[in-house]
């Protein structure tokens, strides 16, 4: 009996080794098979999020040419190394992931997939950059077609994913999504300004006024409390009644008053408006040219919303308090440049 059962085992075995021999011996005679053949053609794919393409199939061909694939039609299979060749396409900056077969009509497929720029960067030193959502910093292109979020003084030349501002590019890359996820915020926010402890500044298209930003922490809360203030708020007063609306604390909105500021609630309502078009129709990645005033000092009110008990319907009804001498840092200018066939809209 159990000289049956080792007979079977063995059997059993010779056979699996056997179909096991014939299958590596069919993949062998399958490959010299194909390399034996020549390349058909090619096809090139490009995808990109945006849809817009920062590197055409001419320049992708270009790189081929240059791992030794020479002239890719009548070329033998066997010539082509396709490993090095995604390597190669993979090195240029434009380029997120490459892959690269051939079908079973001898064609060589080229499949690339495009970086997308999530946002444009002025460091303090003045260079400009695209930043793509993994922090990959990008060079400039006219190619863009799209109105991006602007940070303006990052405080290096180059991006740094890790060490001291991998958080600061965290919380930029977030910030980015946020805003252009939402047409109103893509519309009223001109730029962001990184400050010396790395917090936000933000600027608005819309109104002499600063907005205290803090962290990128919480930022969907903040943008919220904002867009009340501006509706309950602004909307009464008028939006030059403010040199300044801090967002930074949980649950708050503190609003600084300029000095000789006067209410016109039909105004606001207008400003309100326009914001509302203003999203509805993007402009294109143009970025602004001009300076930021200096705030009015001394600081003479103050008022603290919390929890949206903003003001009474007047829109008028302040605290007034003493004036606080304040020593202001010297105010950056905007880092916004017009493109030469749009002309600068007056925000004043």
């Amino acid at each position: 009996m159990a000289i049956k059962v080792n007979i079977k085992k063995i059997v059993s075995f010779t056979l699996w080794c056997t179909l096991g021999a014939g299958v590596v011996v069919l993949l062998v005679a399958a490959i010299g098979y194909r390399n034996n053949k020549t390349c058909k053609g090619y096809r090139i794919e490009i995808a990109g999020a945006s849809g817009t393409q920062f590197i055409d199939k001419k320049q992708i061909l270009d790189l081929l040419a240059g791992t030794g694939a020479g002239k890719i039609q009548n070329t033998p299979i066997a010539h082509f190394d396709l490993r090095r060749m995604e390597s190669v396409l993979e090195k240029n900056v434009w380029i997120k992931d490459a892959e690269l077969f051939f079908d079973n009509n001898e064609i060589l497929r080229v499949n690339v997939t495009e970086r997308e720029p999530i946002a444009r960067v002025f460091t303090r030193e003045g260079n400009s950059f695209y930043m793509d959502s993994s922090g990959v910093q990008l060079p400039l292109s006219d190619k863009l077609t799209t109105k991006l979020p602007v940070f303006t003084n990052y405080p290096t030349a180059k991006i740094r994913t890790h060490g001291a501002d991998s958080l600061l590019i965290v919380q930029m890359k977030q910030l980015s999504a946020f805003i252009r996820s939402d047409s109103f915020w893509t519309a009223q926010i001109a730029q962001m300004d990184v400050t010396m402890d790395k917090r936000f500044e933000l600027i608005p298209t819309i109104g002499n006024h600063i907005i205290g930003f803090g962290d990128g922490s919480d930022y969907q809360a903040k943008f919220h409390r904002l867009f009340v203030f501006y509706k309950e708020v602004l909307s009464k007063t008028g939006f030059d009644k403010y040199s300044r609306i801090d967002v930074a604390y949980a649950g708050q909105v503190i609003g600084t008053h300029k000095a000789g500021t006067r209410v016109d609630s039909l105004q606001g309502m207008r400003n309100i408006q326009q914001m509302i078009r203003s999203a509805q129709l993007l402009r294109s990645d143009t970025i602004h040219q001009r300076d930021m005033r200096p705030l009015e000092t001394p600081v003479q009110t103050e008022q603290t919303l919390t929890n949206y008990d903003l003001i009474p319907a007047n829109g008028d009804s302040v605290r007034t308090t003493s004036p606080t001498t304040t020593n202001h840092p010297p105010v950056r200018p905007r880092a916004i440049m017009p493109k030469t066939n749009n002309k600068p809209h007056n925000n004043h």
